[in-house]
């Protein structure tokens, strides 16, 4: 399995927001797209998707920008992928195809085990126990070296 772009982007986004905290002026998009060197058409997309659920707050104009609005002690990494990805997507096409072990295939009940499966560990996990740590603080870095002009510099 493997996460689409459109949830790696919508992860990053809730990360560097979460770290934001209490920095006076919302974080922007262009300044989301330049730190993760995200094309901004895509990262417009997600943070629309974002916006929708309710998990950010987008305000337009000059003074404009990004904030968190979900509690990142209660929003979990499985909420996150659910809406994302899909919950209920197949792992493999079997309708799509003319498989002749359709009708009595065990392997797609297996897949849907895994789904679920992977949906549950991922529902262990917080949002702010994906920024606790090393993470926090390198997004931490990274906002002030944005403030800064300076580049940004993975350590």
């Amino acid at each position: 399995m493997r996460l689409t772009r459109f949830s790696d982007i919508g992860l990053r986004v809730l990360i560097y927001l979460e770290q934001a905290g209490e920095r006076p002026h919302p974080v922007t998009v262009a300044e989301i797209g330049k730190q993760f060197d995200i094309p901004l058409n895509h990262l417009v997309k997600v943070v629309g998707q974002l916006a929708k659920l309710g998990w950010i707050t987008a305000t337009r104009g000059r003074n404009g920008g990004l904030r968190l609005a979900a509690d990142p002690a209660t929003l979990t990494i499985g909420q996150v992928l659910r809406k994302l990805e899909g919950e209920e997507d197949e792992l493999v096409d079997c309708e799509g195809t003319n498989c002749a072990l359709k009708l009595d295939c065990q392997l797609r009940g297996m897949l849907r085990a895994g789904m679920r499966a992977f949906y549950e560990a991922m529902d262990r996990y917080t949002l702010a126990q994906a920024t606790a740590g090393a993470t926090g603080e390198q997004v931490v870095r990274m906002h002030r070296m944005f403030w800064s002009g300076a580049p940004a510099a993975v350590e």
